[in-house]
């Protein structure tokens, strides 16, 4: 496995750790264009632009029409939230950057009080409820995203490792044709070397030939000067 992919695994395991801590709901004051208000947040470890880009969408999905942007304050008039309240409410949210990750804050008007814990504890447990299920749905759609990628990661691994089983079958042809080239190699230098002997007794067998050639041409020449001489003395 390569480096990077474990460096990924382990990053991902880290992280999935860090996910099992719970994500506590405090009641926390803001001012909003000058007026404080009270209010629940809770804090998220996600980057801040991915977490209200979230909280936008699930309040556009349940409220519609009726939420309002402005500056980066979410305003919601006369909407029921079921767990928190039978009749319309209003809503003022923030989302913030953090230095220890992302900030959702919300203020109720429930039209007789202000959410808060001492003066309305049913409903400051609902909304509780409320930001605890949103921080914890972008936790599993974060892990998701990360175990999609970890799996993706496992599979490139396994690929690679595939690549080089291949790798070292192509290497292990590879010397065995060596291998069987040097026996041929070997082979041919054998039958070489025998050729090479063999051509050596031809030329021994050759000079042979010559000297025996030489000698009869000394005899035919000792021959033909003694028929010549008898016939020289025929009178």
């Amino acid at each position: 496995m390569k480096k990077g992919v474990l460096l990924s695994l382990l990053v991902f395991v880290l992280t999935v750790t860090g996910y099992a801590q719970k994500s506590p709901v405090d009641e926390t004051d803001m001012a909003v264009k000058g007026i404080p208000r009270k209010g629940q947040r809770v804090t998220i470890q996600l980057d801040s632009k991915r977490v209200d880009e979230s909280w936008q969408k699930q309040l556009n999905t349940q409220f519609g029409s009726k939420l309002k942007s402005d500056k980066g304050i979410y305003s919601l008039d006369g909407i029921i939230i079921e767990d928190i309240s039978k009749t319309p409410i209003r809503v003022i949210s923030k989302v913030d950057a953090q230095p220890t990750g992302t900030s959702v804050w919300w203020s109720i008007d429930l039209g007789n009080a202000y959410l808060s814990k001492e003066a309305t504890p049913v409903q400051w447990k609902a909304g509780e409820k409320y930001l605890k299920d949103f921080a914890r749905m972008l936790y599993r759609e974060d892990l998701a995203v990360q175990v999609a990628e970890a799996e993706k990661q496992m599979v490139a691994s396994q690929n690679n490792h595939l690549a080089v089983i291949s790798k070292a079958e192509a290497i292990k042809k590879d010397i065995e044709k060596n291998k069987a080239r040097k026996v041929e190699i070997q082979q041919q230098l054998a039958q070489n070397a025998a050729e090479l002997l063999q051509y050596n007794n031809l030329v021994d067998a050759n000079l042979k030939e010559q000297e025996a050639a030489r000698a009869d041409i000394v005899n035919m020449r000792v021959a033909l000067e003694a028929v010549k001489d008898r016939a020289n003395k025929i009178e």
